[in-house]
């Protein structure tokens, strides 16, 4: 029986790819015995596109796991067994109670219920073969591969935290982060390697892009701002299960407007440049990579 084993989580963007490559050309060893991407089913065409480029190389297979559409049960929630009323996970949309100045966040639970929960699962019934709440017996080791580069150091350390406390069964490692590779480093070395721009992983309707993502998602991907304008909308739907016993009014964008009129500043700021337009200070670590 296999006590041991190496499991890629594949968001499909710039540093989980670079290790999936690595991986699969036997630059990182021991070799991985899979890799999962765990689909919100928001994420822009250009992931999924690029996804299905990845599986084409015929390397360690990639197993696509999800939950559901996370958009959908935004608006009208999903019942679990035996629930009184159905429920749904919250994405960190921006609120204000005066039209204005923005007041706070709403909790962000969809990177935990869409992302990391739904890996989880995946490694316990799919590879493990585990019943719900089966404990996985001792002596098999999960070691955890997350493209986590080292200008993202912070996040790293979140999920180091995180599995240290509550995921006792598994150990995360962060290969970029111990080989010193930036972002910009996984970018070089994806130059002559991938037929196309490497995309970021990420939902469409994201509140936590920054100005210069949301005006190109607009100007470039007219299907996904479509769906993250109609998004924006719903959660100012008094019908829609996520304004279920809120008193603020949710919003997309920081400035608290609806999605459609905000006019963008596209001007990089510091943190931009210094973060390489990453979610490296908010993120739990799953979703931008």
């Amino acid at each position: 029986m296999k006590t041991e084993y190496h499991i890629l989580n594949l968001g499909a963007g710039v540093q989980s790819t670079t290790l999936y490559l690595m991986f699969m050309r036997g630059e990182i060893l021991p070799q991985i015995d899979c890799a999962i991407f765990a689909d919100t089913q928001d994420e822009p065409g250009a992931v999924y596109r690029h996804l299905e480029w990845l599986k084409s190389l015929g390397g360690p297979e990639i197993m696509v796991r999800t939950k559901g559409c996370l958009g959908d049960d935004l608006m009208t929630g999903r019942l679990a067994p035996g629930a009184g009323r159905a429920r749904f996970a919250s994405i960190p949309a921006f609120t204000t109670s005066d039209g204005g100045r923005t007041h706070g966040q709403t909790k962000r639970q969809c990177s935990r219920e869409y992302k990391l929960e739904v890996v989880e699962r995946a490694i316990r019934r799919d590879i493990l073969g585990l019943k719900p709440r089966q404990r996985v017996p001792k002596g098999i080791q999960i070691r955890q591969y997350f493209g986590i580069s080292l200008d993202e150091a912070g996040r790293a350390a979140r999920i180091a935290k995180r599995y240290k406390e509550g995921v006792k069964w598994a150990t995360p490692h962060f290969p970029l982060v111990e080989s010193l590779w930036t972002r910009p480093d996984c970018l070089n070395y994806l130059a002559d390697k991938v037929p196309h721009q490497t995309p970021r992983s990420a939902c469409v309707f994201c509140p936590y892009h920054s100005d210069a993502e949301w005006f190109l998602l607009r100007e470039a991907n007219p299907e996904g701002w479509s769906r993250a304008v109609q998004i924006d909308s719903m959660l100012r739907d008094g019908k829609s299960i996520v304004n279920r016993d809120m008193n603020q009014t949710m919003y997309l964008h920081r400035s608290c407007r609806p999605l459609d009129l905000v006019q963008f500043d596209i001007r990089p700021t510091r943190r931009d440049l210094q973060m390489s337009m990453s979610f490296a200070t908010v993120c739990e670590g799953v979703c931008g990579v």
